[in-house]
């Protein structure tokens, strides 16, 4: 039988004159029947005949009793043509308690009219290949079902929230349904996020780790330990402890030229030898105190590295000369010597009032000079015992120097007692006729 042909027989149908009264009858002894609020008789007419035909499809052992079961299972040819008829659902008969439509290679999307039998304990659509999305809320009416079969189909996997709705239902009812995720592409997800997820924490420990403790400079200001420099950074700011970076030796000290992640050029004094946890103890208080010193005649201490096998003091770079130098190379003008030693009375007298425990290193090898002319002294010592009479002898020392333009020679290595005999011994005059000269010649 054709599909066109049952249509149009069906259309071509009619009910009998008594069929109004048959409703009402049947609709007084059981008002729950679907039909008995709808006025088209045409409709419930056709309905009847389908259900006679479908109960009988179905192999229901006596349809004119009840009707409790559709069971088109592999019926391709006519499965299709009974799920066209609406006006059946829409008055599915509330006999019926389970629907089988499975293996039928049904296309398209989900049958919802099946969904109108609220009544069903069983509903089956399993290997067909249906798709799209499961309408999951029109199922909320069939508060009785407890068998769904939906496996071997191609429907649009189904969100989380939607989940909840399968976990009444056995998990073999949605195998290949395309409802669940792959469980062999889930497992690999899985294994990926067991594996990945430690491996991606302990990625972002170690960088956190390396940011705070290694390389901070790569961190924004407001995250950096102020003052505070790590070997890595000193590293990095001298190409590794370059030679070519290497300006200065002393006595367990290396001196380096470098520059900083953010382009400020730096000096940094190296000390690399092994101290007490006491000593580096000091060493750290006292370059707490260092990096507090701001005035316009020193040299800005901008932070530390304390470590048991490196220390370090990072200071600003000066471009110009030290003072000895400066007195070496030329005759300079008195007016430039006296603007020279009144900046250092100046930083000495910072000192004194606002950081008395902090001695200082007044050797005009230790007294810089900017491009203007600015002296800025550059040494220093927290902790300094020096009396008020040490530190004006150091201060005398100084101005000798530069009124006289000299600076110790391989005679006078011994300090500044050396320097004063190097003074008696090449200006054996009165001091006070031995400055007059310079200052006539300057």
């Amino acid at each position: 039988m054709h599909s066109a042909s049952v249509v149009e027989d069906l259309n071509n149908l009619k009910p009998p004159p008594d069929f109004d009264t048959t409703i009402r009858t049947n609709c007084i002894h059981n008002p729950s029947l679907r039909y008995c609020n709808s006025s088209d008789l045409n409709e419930i007419f056709k309905s009847t005949i389908v259900a006679s035909h479908l109960c009988n499809e179905s192999r229901n052992p006596n349809c004119v009793e009840t009707f409790p079961k559709i069971d088109l299972r592999s019926r391709p040819k006519i499965a299709p043509l009974y799920l066209s008829f609406s006006f059946f659902w829409k008055y599915c008969p509330l006999s019926i308690l389970s629907i089988d439509l499975s293996n039928n290679s049904m296309k398209g999307s989900f049958p919802i009219d099946v969904l109108q039998c609220t009544q069903i304990h069983a509903l089956d659509l399993s290997h067909n290949e249906l798709t799209g999305d499961v309408p999951i809320h029109s199922f909320s009416p069939l508060t009785n079902l407890t068998l769904l079969n939906l496996s071997y189909n191609y429907f649009s996997e189904s969100t989380v929230s939607d989940t909840e709705f399968f976990k009444r239902f056995n998990a073999s009812s949605f195998f290949h349904s395309g409802l669940l995720p792959n469980q062999k592409k889930f497992t690999i997800k899985a294994i990926i996020l067991l594996v990945g997820f430690p491996i991606f924490v302990i990625l972002m420990v170690g960088c956190f780790w390396w940011l705070c403790f290694v390389r901070p400079d790569f961190l924004p200001r407001v995250f950096r330990r102020k003052n505070k420099f790590t070997p890595s950074m000193l590293k990095a700011a001298t190409d590794g402890f370059s030679r070519e970076n290497l300006v200065g030796k002393g006595e367990g000290v290396h001196m380096y030229r470098g520059v900083l992640r953010d382009g400020t050029q730096v000096r940094i004094e190296i000390y690399r030898d092994d101290i007490s946890r006491e000593s580096q103890r000091r060493f750290e208080e006292e370059c707490k105190v260092l990096v507090q010193l701001s005035h316009e005649n020193m040299v800005q201490v901008l932070g530390s590295c304390s470590r048991r096998r490196l220390r370090a003091i990072v200071t600003e770079w000066m471009e110009g000369e030290n003072v000895e130098i400066w007195l070496s190379r030329s005759a300079p003008s008195w007016k430039h010597r006296l603007k020279i030693l009144m900046g250092v009375v100046k930083g000495m007298c910072y000192l004194q009032e606002e950081w008395p425990e902090v001695g200082y290193d007044l050797r005009t090898s230790s007294v810089l000079l900017s491009d203007n002319l600015r002296p800025l002294i550059s040494r220093f010592k927290v902790g300094d015992q020096s009396s008020s009479t040490r530190k004006i002898h150091k201060f005398g020392v100084f101005l000798l120097e530069i009124v006289v333009s000299s600076r110790l020679s391989d005679e006078s290595k011994s300090g500044e007692v050396g320097f004063i005999d190097h003074i008696r011994k090449h200006y054996p005059g009165n001091l006070r006729e031995i400055s007059q000269a310079v200052i006539i010649r300057t």
